[in-house]
């Protein structure tokens, strides 16, 4: 039996369908199961990974892990304890803990997750993910109300992932022999600026997109006016600070695992192009 944490994220709900799909037992840790819409085969266990006394029985019997940092806060030291057949774990790392950018503190949230799975006995697998491609989903209401993204650093540059290369690359992890004590880098295949992502996005909706430069107090303030918490304009505006100057890593991991080629920018947004249309 196999636990996903972070269950309903970008990529843990495709891990879960991925193992169904493959034949294997799929305990999903969701803080709401009355909301999370995943598959009927999957056990779903109402739990905070982040507090595991709320996980109860749910890791019996549990032999592998993937372990979301975000869902699992500080709590990652703890899980190995609770689960006494657990022996892997596959970690959704960030590849700043290779590539520094942005600002130390959530890269090192990231190395702080990785250093407690290697010091806690189970075989670890590391996928250090470039930006999402889905994160591109934020600027779906500017594009569908004036075909315009207004934003700083519009050269910064990074190679934004697909999440089912994560996803699939996951399931590779948490199955197959081999992968222990690897640290994999997931790119997309290609170094796109945030200029050019808005362009393949007009281009799966056969329209002519602009990005629009703004200060990077501008979008701090537009984003605090929003209610997000001040983290949230840290990490995005510290990490394409750093990326104007020095572009994100390119690798080709993904193909090299997969035995097929990563899937492009230009792929996920002919597959998304319905969220950017007014």
């Amino acid at each position: 039996m196999i636990v996903v944490t972070g269950a309903t994220g970008t990529v843990g709900r495709l891990v879960v369908d991925l193992l169904l799909q493959a034949g294997q037992k799929v305990t999903a840790i969701t803080r709401d199961p009355a909301t999370a819409e995943l598959p009927g085969d999957a056990q779903v266990v109402r739990g905070d990974p982040s507090a595991p006394e709320t996980l109860g029985s749910a890791l019996d019997g549990a032999e592998a892990v993937l372990l979301s940092p975000r869902a699992v806060g500080n709590a990652t030291g703890r899980l190995p304890a609770l689960a006494a057949d657990l022996r892997r774990a596959v970690v959704l790392s960030a590849a700043t803990v290779e590539f520094p950018a942005g600002h130390p503190r959530f890269h090192a949230h990231f190395r702080a997750v990785e250093d407690a799975v290697t010091t806690s006995g189970l075989e670890w697998t590391f996928l250090r993910c470039a930006d999402f491609a889905a994160n591109a989903l934020a600027w779906a209401p500017q594009i569908r109300a004036t075909g315009i993204v207004r934003g700083a650093y519009g050269a910064a540059a990074t190679s934004p992932v697909h999440q089912r290369d994560i996803a699939e690359v996951a399931v590779r992890a948490l199955l197959d022999d081999g992968h222990a004590g690897r640290s994999y880098v997931l790119t997309g295949p290609q170094s796109l600026t945030q200029a050019d992502k808005v362009r393949i996005i007009g281009s799966a909706l056969g329209e002519e997109l602009a990005f629009q430069e703004v200060s990077p107090e501008q979008v701090r303030q537009g984003m605090l006016a929003q209610g997000l918490p001040e983290e949230i304009p840290d990490r995005l505006l510290g990490s394409l600070a750093d990326y104007a100057v020095q572009a994100g890593p390119t690798t080709d991991t993904v193909e090299r695992l997969l035995g097929r080629p990563a899937l492009t920018f230009a792929d996920w947004a002919a597959e998304h192009a319905a969220a950017f249309r007014a």
